[in-house]
């Protein structure tokens, strides 16, 4: 059956407008990505500069309860230990499969893309603007985090 040639175009104007707003979509991930790369990377450095002392990284299970050895050094950002950035300025996300070969040799971590909103999409309350996490984790110092045993509090 033919279509009214009304209705091709209309059919070929429609795929223009979804391959716009998809490149449209593209090109705005691709900013965010670039935008929140460099806070990272601004952070690494000013965590460095200020002497922040860095630490062996862990990985969480996804089931909550297990953690696991990574061969990464640097600074976790939440009290939860889910994210982090290396001292090269590189951002991860600490969660993996639960596995017991990785209970024996650890985890392969890889750097992901940081976005400028960490926890966007999560239960209310628990999405952060990427630099205000990066801001407050500066501020702490090495008294950071103040929940682990011995820190003193303010």
């Amino acid at each position: 059956m033919r279509q009214p040639d009304g209705s091709r175009e209309w059919a070929e104007q429609r795929r223009r407008a979804i391959a716009a707003q998809a490149e449209a979509d593209r090109r705005r991930r691709d900013a965010e990505q670039e935008e929140a790369g460099r806070l990272v990377a601004s952070f690494a450095a000013q965590a460095a500069e200020r002497g922040l002392r860095r630490t062996r990284l862990a990985a969480l299970a996804y089931n909550g309860r297990t953690r696991y050895r990574t061969n990464l050094n640097g600074w976790y950002l939440d009290l939860a230990r889910l994210h982090a950035v290396d001292a090269a300025g590189n951002f991860y996300l600490l969660t993996v499969p639960t596995s017991l070969r990785a209970r024996l040799t650890g985890v392969t971590l890889r750097p992901q893309p940081a976005k400028l909103v960490v926890g966007e999409g999560g239960p209310d309350g628990q999405s952060i603007p990427l630099a205000a996490l990066l801001r407050k984790r500066l501020d702490a110092g090495d008294r950071w985090p103040e929940d682990e045993p011995g820190a003193r509090p303010g």
